[in-house]
């Protein structure tokens, strides 16, 4: 069955830096764009970045560009997000998902978002 499987959250001191990863399996992955979204508590789920199939174009929301990157290693099966400078703001559950290669799929529609992984929690202390 379809897997997604994040890891590498943990608790950080402001500024400082984590490496999540998703380890994807049971579909065929490199078809796909993917995607990390985070949700802090009484908050709205929010897109955080995006990539499409090969890695070749990314996306940021604007609170995070200049600190995250996004990056993905096919022959893996792996999603990463190396997320620098961090801030107490950036608290939250972060989540992977793939995303139907669409127009618009680098914007992470609701209506584009394939599969979810379970997530895995990001604190930060100021």
């Amino acid at each position: 069955q379809v897997q997604l499987v994040e890891s590498g959250g943990g608790s950080v001191q402001s500024g400082g830096s984590l490496r999540l990863s998703c380890a994807a399996s049971g579909y065929t992955y490199s078809s796909y764009c993917m995607g990390w979204f985070r949700q802090a508590p009484g908050k709205e789920r929010e897109g955080v970045a995006s990539i499409n199939t090969n890695g070749g174009f990314t996306y940021y929301a604007d609170s995070v560009k200049g600190r995250f990157t996004i990056s993905r290693d096919n022959a893996k099966n792996t999603v990463y997000l190396q997320m620098n400078s961090l801030k107490p703001e950036d608290t939250a559950m972060y989540y992977c998902a793939a995303i139907r290669p669409e127009p618009g799929w680098w914007l992470m529609y609701q209506r584009l978002l394939k599969y979810w992984g379970q997530g895995t929690q990001v604190t930060v202390s100021s």
